[in-house]
């Protein structure tokens, strides 16, 4: 047996013990699952190691002599006593750096997450589409400014936003739904064609 058909019937297994959940809870489901989250964790702290701690914290600091370092590294080290009932409380310091962080950064970038998106909707109403962009992104706006009540001209204009956010929120849902179908569809390739060999 080749090991790319061992790996091949371990992997269909694994992917019909996680499709029996279909029919209820159940052991091989529950083996499955705690394999994968198991493996994404172990995998996950070997990726940190290679990828964060040895690039960023161990080559500045004790080949590049950075050690300005050593003081965000201690703090971020404090995020490990949230595991400690006794010292746990010693994890809130980075939560509140970070959060300083944030609340200092999100002013620096108003230019990307908002006046970007206000220079796209002003542009010339030269097509159909642009003129439906336009009139969206103004109802919407106006469904949100709640110290005006919707009645009126101004409420069916504000309605008009609605219809438009259902559609936006109903297209993404389908979105969801067509990935999880891909995803199912491909499993489903893998198992007729990779392992029973149905499909030539």
């Amino acid at each position: 047996m080749s090991f790319e058909t061992l790996s091949n019937l371990v992997a269909a297994f694994f992917t019909l013990c996680i499709f029996s959940f279909l029919y209820k809870d159940n052991p091989f489901y529950q083996m499955a699952e705690q394999l994968l989250v198991g493996i994404s964790v172990g995998y996950g702290v070997v990726y940190s190691y290679e990828r964060i701690f040895i690039p960023w914290l161990y080559q500045p600091i004790f080949l590049k002599h950075q050690f300005i370092l050593i003081f965000p590294a201690l703090i971020g080290s404090l995020y490990l006593f949230r595991f400690s009932r006794n010292l746990s409380w010693l994890s809130r310091y980075p939560i509140a750096f970070s959060m300083m962080g944030v609340g200092a950064g999100v002013p620096l970038a108003m230019h990307a997450s908002i006046l970007v998106q206000m220079r796209q909707a002003m542009v010339p109403l030269e097509t159909v589409n642009l003129g439906l962009i336009f009139i969206g992104t103004i109802s919407v706006l106006l469904y949100f400014y709640f110290s005006k009540a919707h009645t009126g001209l101004y409420g069916k204009f504000t309605t008009v936003g609605k219809w438009y956010m259902m559609i936006g929120f109903g297209a993404s849902f389908g979105l969801t739904v067509m990935a999880r179908i891909s995803l199912l569809i491909g499993r489903i390739q893998f198992l007729v064609g990779d392992v029973l060999h149905m499909i030539k």
